[in-house]
């Protein structure tokens, strides 16, 4: 698998009661994008971002972090390979993602997103 970026997931109970400490205190000011469970924040000086959650809406298990691939049914592939748990299968969701959550042998809940072209 290709990782071409990743994304810190914070839980927080919260996102417009979080987001003036990560928008101004950390200066991640560019809200990239808000669905009201999970929000994307940015800083338009350096590119800094991570993601607010509250819980993910369509998959049984919140994830930590996000890593977008440009080849998701490859590393779909290789996951089963591998024999990782997959807690969330490979899935098209209406705000244009694909992804799956696999499982690390640690334990820790990663979300494998790409975009739809």
């Amino acid at each position: 698998m290709r990782a071409t970026r990743v994304v810190a997931n914070l839980r927080v109970a919260d996102i417009e009661a979080a987001k003036d400490f990560y928008t101004g205190f950390l200066g991640l000011s560019t809200e990239e994008f808000n669905m009201g469970w999970v929000a994307r924040y940015t800083s338009p000086d350096t590119g800094a971002n991570l993601q607010l959650v509250t819980r993910d809406a369509t998959a049984p298990e919140d994830s930590v972090i996000s890593v977008h691939t440009d080849d998701i049914d490859a590393a779909y592939a290789e996951t089963r390979e591998l024999g990782y748990e997959i807690v969330h299968p490979l899935t098209e969701e209406a705000w244009g993602l694909r992804r799956f959550f696999v499982r690390a042998p640690d334990g820790t809940v990663i979300n494998i997103a790409n975009h739809r072209d």
